[in-house]
C-alpha cells in the first residue's frame, strides 16, 4: 500500500534513536528548527489519546519547537480529529505525488535555450551551492556547516543530490534532492530555482534527474508533495500524478 510505504519513510528519516511518545515518532534536528525537519509521525492505525498528545506536545515544547506533524491521514485516520480538538490546525493538505519505476520515463529538460547544464553532485563544493540556491528559494537563512552535513548524510544513505549549473557563469541556479531510500521509496524535496533563472524549466529537469537516478538505485516509488499548484504542474509534466494526499498539521 502506497500509503503506508510513505508512512515507513517518513519515519524511517527521524532515525533508529528517534524518540517515541504514545503511537508517534518524532523527528528533531538539534541544529535547526525550522518547521520542515521537526515533526512527528503517527503509528498505522493510531488512535491516540488526549494525553498522549499533550505529551507529544509537552516533548516539542521541551525542545523549543512547534508542535507539529507530518503523515498521510488516510494511514491514520483518527488521529486529526484528536488533533484539532487540543488546538491543532492544519497548515495545508498536500498532493502526494509518485513516479514509480516502469511507468515511463521521467520527463523534463530544461527549455531550449536556458543555458544550464543538470546532473547529480556529491563534492562539498556542489553542496554548499546547492544548499545556498534551496535556502534562498524559501527563504531560510544563508546555509551552514549543518546543512551541508545533512546532504552528505542523504549521500551516504543512497540518496542524491542533484543541482542546475549557468554554463555562462558557473554558477548553481538550481537544486533539488532525493532522500536516502528505504523499501524502495524515497522523497524528492527542496526543489528549488533562483528567482533569476525561473520559467526556464530547470525545476523539472532536477526533478526528472533526481527520478532517473532513483530508479536506476533500485529506488521503485520516488515521491513528492508540492507546496502549491504551480509545483503541482511542473511535477505532472516531469511525469508524476496524484495518489493521495499528506497532511501537515501543528500547535502554534
Amino acid at each position: 500500500m502506497l500509503a503506508a510505504g510513505v508512512h515507513a519513510y517518513l519515519r524511517s528519516m527521524a532515525g533508529e534513536r528517534a524518540p517515541r511518545v504514545g503511537p508517534f515518532t518524532l523527528k528533531f534536528d538539534e541544529h535547526d528548527d525550522a518547521l520542515p525537519f521537526n515533526y512527528a509521525i503517527p503509528d498505522d492505525a493510531a488512535t491516540p489519546t488526549e494525553q498522549e498528545v499533550a505529551a507529544l506536545v509537552a516533548a516539542f515544547r521541551e525542545r523549543s519547537r512547534t508542535p507539529r506533524l507530518e503523515y498521510v491521514p488516510q494511514v491514520a485516520p483518527e488521529v486529526e480529529g484528536v488533533l484539532l480538538a487540543a488546538g491543532f490546525t492544519a497548515e495545508g493538505r498536500y498532493p502526494l505525488m509518485i513516479c514509480p519505476a516502469g511507468s515511463g520515463a521521467a520527463a523534463g529538460e530544461p527549455a531550449e535555450g536556458a543555458g544550464v547544464r543538470v546532473s547529480l553532485v556529491t563534492d562539498d563544493a556542489a553542496l554548499w551551492q546547492a544548499a545556498a540556491v534551496m535556502n534562498t528559494a524559501f527563504e531560510a537563512p544563508a546555509p551552514t556547516e549543518h546543512d551541508v552535513a545533512r546532504m552528505r548524510r542523504i549521500l551516504d544513505g543512497g540518496g542524491q543530490v542533484a543541482v542546475a549549473e549557468d554554463i555562462t557563469s558557473g554558477e548553481i541556479v538550481g537544486a533539488g534532492q532525493l532522500g536516502r531510500p528505504h523499501l524502495g521509496v524515497a522523497e524528492v524535496a527542496g526543489i528549488a530555482v533562483l528567482p533569476s533563472h525561473r520559467r526556464r524549466g530547470i525545476a523539472g529537469a532536477v526533478t526528472a534527474l533526481l527520478t532517473r537516478a532513483g530508479w536506476d538505485t533500485g529506488i521503485t516509488t520516488p515521491f513528492l508533495t508540492p507546496g502549491d499548484d504551480a509545483a503541482g504542474r511542473v511535477y505532472v509534466r516531469a511525469g508524476y500524478h496524484k495518489a493521495g494526499e499528506a497532511l501537515h498539521i501543528s500547535l502554534r
